[in-house]
């Protein structure tokens, strides 16, 4: 039995992977290793359950494949889901680190994983999964666990911030609960966690000092120093001072730290056994400037005079020798700025200065001066006076510098390491901060200068001074005098001063602290000894005299702060001074006057021209110089000056007063009250003493004083009477402001400044009293302090305006408000208190002008809602009204909004989180500031600019008032907002601000937490504002449709938002938001379907504008929600036909929408679904026609058809929208969207948009001539008419005509461009027409005239190329729409080819695969892949045109040959003869063509590239049909010609017509006329043929025309050619003899006489004609020497030929082969041509590099079709022949034995038996030729040789480029081979000859070394100009494998014997037999071998 499981064991972790869909079918689960899963039920060892990633599929799973983990319900978890209780932090870790994850694969996958995110990423994967390991072990420390959590936030929120993640808020190092806080309070835990980021720490940092407005200056600040090294070139000991100078007060700043160094030991500290690391502490903020610097100051401890000697003196002396020093700005003094604060004013603000990362060290030198000037030298340094030192040669002092800000001791047990054995050096002085517990008693005497008479010697003295501390009695106080701060040195009873070598003027500028203790400071004096140290006498110290000074005067006060001179009384004998009553009588200032004093029988004279200047600085904490203080103090006994004494102690320091704090406050009420407790003459003044200290505690330095002052009024005051006195005072205070005088102003300022302390000490007063008489008398304080409340009504009442020193006044009362009625809660009832509170704020009047009390009364308000008052029912019930009623006014003035905010921001925490616990006012609370602050909320959201910094606190008061607002909320709103016109006015206020917020993000774009619980209130908001709508606003009376309509828009807003469009979303972060939220946006969606529903009759004033949003509604991938909506398109259709009988106004919303969307590209997904649910569109709407079948019903089907028509055409544009290898699919996007608005739907501005799209297309690709076409259909729509046009399409408002004009003359510059000059003549004349006779502008009309005759000139002198045209077929499904299984005919670009274009189409279709050029068949049309054939086709131009019949120049006509022209056709070569016909070896006669006929959609050239083929036409041409095609195209080629020379004959190269009439007249290959006559000219053929006898009579009159026009084109040509071409003509003119001689034998009479002839003696006739050809001295003379200027390539004279040819070369008969047009028009298919290029490349470049791209695999073709009754193999079957009949071959052909070789062939290809002579490569015998009618059969094939690599550029594969021609070889052409292969071996072309042989095929076990492997038809194609006649039945099929070319050294033919068969048979044209005349064409040439 199954048992449901607990819930703390409902979760579990897989620890092993199984199969359970395999082994327990229909019951178990798979589980993977790591998946968490949730446990439903249990069943003995059986779980039954679900993985959390696959919810769908529940199961059962073993218990020992899972480890069951402590779980907790989650309610935001659906189905039962399980929320693991483990700690937060590593839960972070764990979803962190997945959602990390994805990212590195995504890094990965693009090619990532080399940058340097890569690493990062991967390196803070690694340091989260080390640091959550370190906390599941659990054996950290609660600090270290602390400590740990601190570092992971840290990096991961830094992390997530570079990553561009959403920002995680964060209380402490915790990600904030969402759930447990109301939105204000998210809102500012978002806003401190993007503050906390943006300071680069991550959104934790360490708890630091946080500073109020007074307390940024008093925050300590401390620099620490460690000596890091220091060298110097002595021999002596020496002593490193380093102090704090401040160079803008010229005076140091801190105390001396002193670091020893001993000879003969290490430099550098780090070595040593010494500390030096001091922090220089209690810096304050004054001392941090750009001139601080750190001094060193160096002294030598040794001899008097520095000796290199090593030998130590007896007598030591500190000797100067060196100063350094260092800016330390760059490390204290941070950047400031001023910032505005709250009051308006500017303060100083100076931003946290947390230590630095690391410490920093610096290096800086040292320089000497004299030592009269060593006092000053760091003066000098600082100064930058470089004249008077010298820096001291390889010495210098390094040290290292880091800044802390706070509590010194915070910061020392934060960094224990560093600041181990660390000496702090005390700033001289008191700190910014004084605390109560620092106890202080030091003094610091700085010895400065002196001056001492030189004592009759002529050099001065070496002084040195000695300072001691003696008691009264005489002994020496110990370890009381500090010359510096070290580690290793400790107080002194004795310090000696520097000396300065003979100087009596001597300044030392060296600082002393003497520390004494408190009891002895009366008593003690400090005497300064005078000794002059002897170079000579032993260096024995000399007294000679001797100062003293008092601590402590005579009136009891310390001796007074700053310079002193001392009287220098003469002593030599030191034993004189130990009885210190000697002098201490005498006077020791120079001020007293000095004379002689005879003291028993010592005497002490003054020395009158001697002196000694010091300065003291007293920092003690219990001693006062104050004497005001003193006198205070002692009050009692002198009672006459109490008076004085209170009007003394405002000069007293603030420092003075806080050290004697308790005791002056004692005093002070002591003096405020007589014994009886009344009121004395003192008790104003004392009052006034008060608040002074009062307000002097306010102070930041002072600040920590308060606890001190707290302290003394709970355990020390006693005056239980002073609260009457205070309290009248107080109120004195208030009732005299009005008429006090302004000087008594800053007093009573004062007074309320001080309310605080003054209320401390009445509310303990007040205790004590009662506590003293058992609380007898307390009615009588609240009657004093509701009269005191009664005087500040009085006094915030809106006193004159124009005294403005009262308002100050005021704004102090108000500030410090709160501070009063928080002491006085302690004794009075809180609701009484309360009431007396409020009504304060009541007499403060409300106005529509700023008024400057205004910061000050909410910022009461403020402190008002966070006091203790508020947070009581009674109370809250009292003061929430009058709060939100001034918060009303201002928001409704925009007043001080963000005070406002900030009020709001702590009602609305306060209220939610009261909301949570049983508080019945909560909900009273709530519709106090709903109906209250709502409307105003939100007209200040309306209007406040976005970009204003409190715009987004604004936006969270209305999400937090929303948030707590309910139904019953919203009702007792609409009951405040009767009236309609209110109610309406709330409602749109509140729709325009929603959707403003969404469409406008308020928050930053990584508050995605924020934003979410926004979305989710306005979800529930919407749903409540939505009622009033059907209740208020619905009926036919009061129906509003822009309420209705701004309502629908905001939910379509809302749904459509990006921060909802889950499906971009990383899984985590989905189903987060899911589990929390669900999908909101279907929760919208029907929301606005129930709205939908409710208008009823309504519905058609939302047509058409509610067409659009609804569509985009259809764009949420939810089913049932599309499904729903899609029907509100069926209402919007019957309303729209019901109203207006039809529903155009749908249909035009509904297509500007779809193409609006578009346009606006949002995305695959997005369109995808788009797409879809135009599919749920069409079927859910007709499923609707059927069911009701409206009248309207056929109308609705043609509509949907439509618009489903439309949406393929703007999906397939949608889907080329991006990249440049779309541009030609946008364009034919674009050219299908023109033709659907145009044709099935008229809107002329969608039309006109798409046709200025296609416009900047073509000009990005400099398509001149199709964006001219573009323009001109929107020319075409305009008139010549002066109406005025809107501005549109970038063009200004203008007339029609002018927009025309300025359309015509672009696209005259587009035609000039596009060399379509033709085209731009008609424009012009249209233009030129209109200036002449209608506008008269002449100007215009010169011009136009001019560009016109510049076009009719750039026709007849300018060179344009003539395209070349290609079919393109695209079949297969896998293609969009709009090419699927069409055919297209493309307009080539400038000099393109075949092979060019085919690369470009397959750029743009890179997965397509090129198809043969044969018909395709269904399963290809039907298929899913892409599939693409091309060829060329040849333009047929208009024969109707005039002038092409015309007789004009030929540049003229050329146009029109191959422009304006729809026709096109291309032929495929058919072969149909019969096995049994003795004449079919003549090709002529069974050249049958093929020939396809199309026409495009429109005319070419035109608006695109290419059209599309809408008719197509096959037909077959008969062979003498072809015949005459050929012939007649030679002779007009011809004629072309001679036109040319004839007329200009002069400067012309003669080349083209030479080689023209030499293909002609000399061309031997194809046999001459004799196969004509033989083929058409025979009484067979025209028995058998009597239809054709009209084009053999054509044919016979073509010839006849040839001879004609050779005859004058041999008479130009004699007349033109130079000299050396003569030899040619001549024998030009012989051949013409020859052949004209042949045409009127055999072609003079008709063919109805040769009909005659030919029955009679047909063979005769036929052979005697062969012997003479054969026999002829035409065909058997060899060729004269080729001229050399004519063997350079030549041009020919057609601009559409590809090729180009050379003397020497041999053409067919009748038809040049060099000229694409000569050959028949069809250009092999694409395939062919493209692969039969890349092949004659792979040959050529076999023994190259391969190419670095992978060539594509070679198919499998093991079996291969070959005709079993054929004599001749088809392409690519290979014959073998042995190598040395090879060279036999070629021998007989270099020694003329023609009968060889005829017989050698016949051996090789003959019928009968000698077929068997040579066998394929297979070792299959070579076929016969068979007929069509007979079996075809397969058989394996031998492997293909490898086909070469392609090579790429820029990763498009392109044929590589042809290498050069190479001496002494040949290239054996394939006779199928195309045009381009033609060329390729063409000396116009030449191809390196000579790859290897291919290696032997598998099936072969010969040699290849004595086996030469040739495919047939290369052996029959060895002349490259052989008759492009065709001997199979089926259509030429490109080569699938490369050709083989061999490479012949023509030594080696010569060198074999004649082959001794001498058989001299006719020739035979059939394709089993090669003559001699085909296999050497070329002559070749003996060379010797290399």
């Amino acid at each position: 039995m199954w048992f449901p499981v607990l819930v703390e064991k409902g979760a579990g972790v897989a620890i092993f992977s199984f199969h359970g869909v395999e082994i327990i079918p229909g019951y178990g689960i798979d589980l993977d290793l790591g998946d968490t899963v949730h446990i439903l039920q249990e069943c003995g060892e059986w779980f039954y359950g679900y993985v959390k990633t696959r919810r769908e599929k529940k199961g059962i799973f073993p218990k020992s494949y899972v480890v069951l983990k402590t779980a907790k319900w989650s309610k935001y978890v659906p189905d039962s889901i399980l929320a693991k209780s483990e700690d937060p932090v590593v839960r972070e870790c764990r979803s962190v680190g997945r959602e990390w994850g994805e990212i590195v694969k995504q890094l990965y996958v693009n090619g990532g994983q080399s940058t340097y995110e890569y690493d990062a990423l991967c390196r803070a994967i690694r340091d989260i999964i080390d640091g959550r390991r370190q906390l599941i072990t659990g054996t950290l420390t609660q600090d270290q666990i602390r400590e740990l959590k601190l570092r992971l936030t840290q990096k991961i929120d830094g992390k997530n911030r570079s990553l561009g993640l959403d920002l995680v808020p964060r209380v402490g190092h915790e990600v904030a609960n969402a759930d447990e806080m109301g939105a204000v309070e998210l809102y500012h835990v978002h806003k401190r966690s993007a503050e906390n980021a943006e300071a680069g720490r991550g959104t934790v940092r360490k708890k630091r000092v946080i500073l109020s407005q007074h307390s940024q200056k008093a925050v300590g600040h401390h620099l620490y120093c460690s000596f890091r090294g220091f060298s110097y070139q002595l021999n002596d000991d020496c002593e490193v001072y380093f102090s704090l100078f401040d160079a803008q007060r010229m005076q140091f700043i801190s105390e001396r730290f002193l670091v020893k160094f001993l000879y003969g030991m290490s430099n550098f500290v780090d070595k040593l056994q010494l500390q030096g690391t001091t922090v220089f502490e209690d810096l304050g903020f004054i001392d941090l400037h750009p001139e601080l610097y750190l001094v060193a100051q160096v002294i030598r401890v040794g001899k008097m005079f520095y000796s290199e000697s090593a030998k130590k003196s007896s007598q030591m002396y500190k000797r100067p020798f060196a100063c350094g020093v260092l800016n330390v700005a760059e490390i204290v003094s941070p950047p400031l700025h001023l910032k505005i604060g709250d009051n308006g004013e500017e303060e100083l603000k100076f931003p946290s200065m947390t230590s630095d990362p690391e410490e920093r060290e610096f290096t800086f030198k040292l320089y000497s001066t004299d030592e009269k000037d060593f006092s000053q030298l760091h003066e000098l340094l600082v100064k930058k006076t470089m004249g008077k030192v010298s820096v001291v040669s390889g010495s210098f002092t390094i040290v290292g510098l880091k800044m802390f800000t706070g509590d010194l001791s915070i910061i020392r047990h934060e960094n224990p390491i560093i600041f181990k054995n660390t000496v702090a050096t005390r700033k001289l002085g008191f700190p910014d901060i004084i605390y109560p517990g620092d106890v202080r008693n030091d003094i610091y005497v700085t010895l400065d200068h002196g001056e001492f008479e030189k004592g009759g010697k002529p050099t001065g003295k070496n002084i040195e001074v000695s300072l001691l501390v003696l008691e009264g009695d005489g002994s020496t106080l110990q370890s009381s005098i500090y010359g510096a701060v070290s580690s290793s040195v400790t107080g002194t009873e004795e310090y000696q001063s520097v000396i300065l070598y003979h100087h009596n003027c001597p300044r030392w500028n060296e600082t002393i602290r003497i520390s004494v203790p408190i009891e002895k400071f009366p008593s003690a004096h400090l005497r300064i000894e005078y000794n002059h140290c002897s170079t000579k006498d032993k260096n024995i110290k000399k007294l000679f005299g001797f100062s003293f000074v008092k601590l402590i005067d005579d009136e009891g006060t310390t001796i007074k702060d700053g310079p002193h001179e001392l009287v220098v009384y003469k002593c030599e004998d030191k034993a004189k001074l130990r009885d210190t009553q000697n002098y201490l009588g005498l006077p020791f200032l120079s001020n007293n006057t000095g004379q002689q004093v005879i003291i028993g029988n010592q005497t002490f004279q003054r020395s009158t021209k001697e002196m000694l200047t010091i300065s003291t600085l007293l920092v003690s904490t219990k001693l006062t110089q104050n004497l005001d203080l003193v006198s205070l103090l002692k009050w009692r006994s002198n009672p006459e000056k109490i008076k004085q004494t209170l009007e003394n102690m405002a000069k007293v320091s603030g420092e003075e007063i806080v050290k004697f704090l308790q005791d002056v406050l004692d005093v002070l009420f002591a003096m405020f009250l007589s014994e009886e407790g009344e009121s004395n003459d003192y008790s104003g003044d004392v009052f006034i003493v008060l608040i002074n200290i009062f307000v002097l505690l306010e102070e930041g330095k002072f600040e920590h004083f308060k606890p001190v002052i707290d302290a003394y009024i709970t355990d020390h005051f006693a005056a239980a009477l002073v609260y009457r006195g205070l309290l009248s005072t107080v109120q004195h205070y208030a009732d005299v402001v009005r008429r006090a005088p302004k000087e008594f102003y800053s007093q009573i300022q004062k007074c309320f400044e001080s309310l605080e302390f003054i209320f401390k000490f009445i509310v303990q007063s007040h205790i004590l009293f009662a506590r003293a008489t058992c609380g007898e008398i307390r009615d009588s304080f609240s009657k004093n302090v509701n009269a005191l409340f009664i005087a500040l009504n009085t006094m915030l009442d809106d006193g004159p305006s124009h005294q403005a020193e009262y308002v100050p006044i005021q704004a102090a009362l108000l500030y410090n408000l709160s501070k009063m009625y928080n002491e006085l809660v302690r004794v009075m009832p809180m609701v009484e208190l309360s009431k007396l509170v409020t009504e304060l704020f009541t007499n403060i009047p409300l106005k529509e002008s700023v008024h400057p009390l205004s910061p000050a009364k909410l910022t009461a308000l403020h402190h008002l809602v966070k006091s203790h008052l508020f947070s009581e029912k009674e109370c809250r019930g009292i003061i929430l009204p009058e709060v939100c009623k001034h918060l009303r006014h201002h928001l409704s003035h925009r007043q001080e909004l963000k005070l406002c905010t900030e009020v709001l921001d702590d009602i609305l925490i306060f209220l939610y989180k009261r909301s949570k616990t049983i508080d019945n006012r909560i909900h009273d609370d709530v519709e106090t500031v709903g109906t209250s602050t709502l409307e105003m909320l939100v007209q200040s959201v309306l209007v406040l600019e976005r970009t204003s910094p409190i715009v987004g606190n604004l936006v969270t008061c209305l999400i937090g008032l929303l948030q707590l607002m309910d139904q019953f909320h919203y009702n007792r709103l609409w009951d405040e907002f009767r009236e309609s016109k209110p109610l309406r006015d709330l409602l749109l206020r509140v729709f325009l601000v929603f959707r403003d917020l969404i469409k406008h993000d308020v928050f930053p774009v990584d508050w995605v937490v924020m934003k979410l619980l926004t979305d989710s209130i306005m979800l529930k908001s919407l749903h409540e504002f939505s009622q009033p709508l059907v209740l208020y606003f619905l009926n036919k009376y009061s129906f509003d449709s822009q309420l209705w309509s701004q309502y629908f828009n905001l939910a379509v807003t809302y749904l459509t938002q990006p921060a909802l469009q889950l499906e971009k979303f990383r899984t985590g972060k989905r189903e987060s938001i899911l589990q929390r939220y669900g999908d909101m946006r279907v929760e919208m969606g029907f929301q606005i379907l129930n709205m939908w529903s409710n208008l009823g009759e309504n519905k058609i004033h939302f047509i058409p504008s509610m067409v659009g949003p609804f569509l985009e509604v259809t764009l949420v991938p939810e089913t049932e929600l599309r499904k729903a909506t899609l029907n509100i398109f069926y209402d919007m259709l019957e309303a729209d036909q019901k109203f207006h009988g039809d529903f155009k106004q749908v249909e035009c919303e509904l297509i500007d929408k779809l193409d609006m969307l578009v346009s606006q590209n949002k995305g695959d997904d997005e369109y995808r679904q788009l797409f879809n649910s135009m599919d749920h569109l069409h079927r859910i709407l007709l499923e609707r026609i059927n069911e009701f079948d409206p009248p309207w019903r056929s109308t609705g089907i043609s509509f949907i058809n439509s618009v489903t028509r439309l949406l393929e055409r703007l999906l397939d544009y949608r889907n080329v929208l991006q990249g440049d290898e779309n541009r030609d699919k946008r364009m034919s996007s674009i050219s299908n969207l023109l033709d659907f608005y145009k044709t099935e739907i008229n809107r002329q501005e969608m039309y006109l948009r798409y046709i200025y799209r296609l416009h900047d297309l073509h000009l990005s690709a400099e398509n001149y001539t199709e964006a001219g076409f573009t323009l001109l259909l929107h020319a075409e729509k305009l008139n010549w008419s002066i109406e005025k046009l809107p501005m549109e399409c970038n063009y200004p408002a203008q007339t029609e005509m002018e927009r025309k004009e300025e359309l015509y003359l672009r696209i005259l510059k587009y035609f000039d461009q596009g060399k379509i000059w033709e085209k731009g003549i008609p424009l012009c004349k249209e233009l030129a027409n209109l200036y002449e006779f209608k506008f008269f502008n002449y100007t215009k009309l010169s011009h136009i005239l001019k560009t016109q005759a510049s076009f009719y000139e750039n026709i007849l002198t300018q060179l344009r190329p003539e395209p070349e045209y290609f079919r393109v077929g695209f079949f297969g499904k896998g293609f969009p729409l709009f090419v699927r299984n069409k055919e297209f005919i493309y307009r080539g670009l400038e000099y393109e080819r075949l092979a060019t274009f085919i690369q470009r189409v397959l750029t743009e279709w890179p997965t397509a695969e090129m198809l043969k050029n044969i018909p395709p068949d269904e399963s290809i049309l039907t298929s899913d892949a892409q599939f693409i054939q091309i060829c060329n086709v040849k333009p047929i131009p208009d024969a109707n045109n005039p002038i092409l019949k015309a007789q004009v120049s030929e540049k003229i006509q050329a146009y029109y040959n191959v422009n304006n022209v729809d026709a096109f056709c291309f032929d495929r070569r058919l072969n149909k003869f019969v096995q049994e016909d003795p004449d079919n070896q003549n090709e002529f006669k069974n050249m049958w063509i093929e020939r396809t006929s199309m026409r495009s959609a429109n005319p070419l050239p035109g608006i695109l590239r290419w059209f599309e083929v809408v008719e197509k036409r096959i037909e077959q041409i008969t062979p003498v049909r072809y015949a005459c095609e050929r012939i007649e195209e030679v002779n007009r080629q011809v004629k072309c010609l001679i036109n040319q020379y004839s007329t200009d004959p002069s400067g012309k190269n003669v080349n083209p017509l030479s080689m023209k009439l030499q293909g002609i007249l000399d061309a031997t290959v194809m046999g001459g006329l004799a196969n004509y006559r033989d083929a058409f000219f025979t009484s067979d053929f025209l028995q058998n043929n009597p239809d054709s006898i009209g084009y053999v009579n054509k044919l016979r009159n073509l010839i006849l025309e040839q001879v004609n026009i050779l005859e004058a084109g041999l008479s130009i040509h004699g007349k033109l050619a130079p000299s050396q071409v003569q030899p040619l003509h001549n024998r030009l003119v012989e051949c013409f003899a020859q052949m004209k001689a042949d045409v009127e034998t055999d072609f003079s009479r008709s063919p109805s006489a040769n009909l005659s002839l030919r029955r009679s003696d047909s063979g005769g006739v036929r052979d005697s004609g062969r012997k003479t050809l054969s026999s002829s001295s035409i065909i058997n003379t060899p060729l004269p020497p080729v001229p050399m200027e004519l063997k350079r390539v030549t041009e020919s004279s057609s601009n559409r030929s590809s090729n180009s040819s050379t003397y020497g070369q041999l053409v067919g008969t009748f038809f040049d082969q060099n000229s694409d047009e000569d050959d028949v028009y069809s250009k092999p298919s694409e395939s062919k041509e493209y692969k039969s290029i890349n092949s004659t490349n792979s040959l050529t470049n076999a023994n190259s590099e391969p190419s670095l791209s992978t060539p594509p695999p070679i198919p499998n073709r093991q079996r291969m079709r070959i005709l079993q009754s054929a004599s001749c193999p088809r392409n690519n079957e290979y014959i073998f022949m042995p190598p040395n009949r090879v060279r036999e071959l070629c021998a007989e052909k270099q020694n003329g034995h023609y009968n060889s070789l005829n017989s050698g062939m016949d051996e090789s290809f003959g019928s009968g038996n000698k077929s068997e002579s040579y066998r394929t490569a297979n070792g299959s015998p070579v076929p016969v030729c068979h007929n069509e009618n007979e079996d075809i059969s397969t058989t394996d094939g031998p492997p293909l040789p490898p086909r070469a690599k392609n090579s790429e550029i820029d990763g498009i594969s392109v044929p590589p480029i042809l290498p050069k021609r190479l001496p002494r070889k040949v290239t054996l052409t394939p006779r199928n081979s195309t045009d381009s292969e033609r060329n390729l071996s063409s000396p116009t072309s030449p191809t390196k000859i000579g790859p290897p042989v291919p290696p032997k095929p598998k099936s072969s076990t010969k040699d290849p070394g004595h086996e030469i492997y040739l495919n047939k038809d290369e052996l029959m194609n060895t002349n490259s100009f052989c008759c492009e006649g065709i001997t199979e039945n089926s259509p030429i099929e490109p080569p699938t494998k490369s050709p083989i070319v061999e490479t012949i050294d023509s030594r080696e033919m010569n060198s074999e014997r004649e082959s001794p068969n001498n058989n001299s048979n006719p020739i035979q044209r059939n394709s089993s037999r090669v003559s001699h005349k085909e296999f050497f064409s070329l002559p070749f040439e003996s060379n010797k071998r290399e």
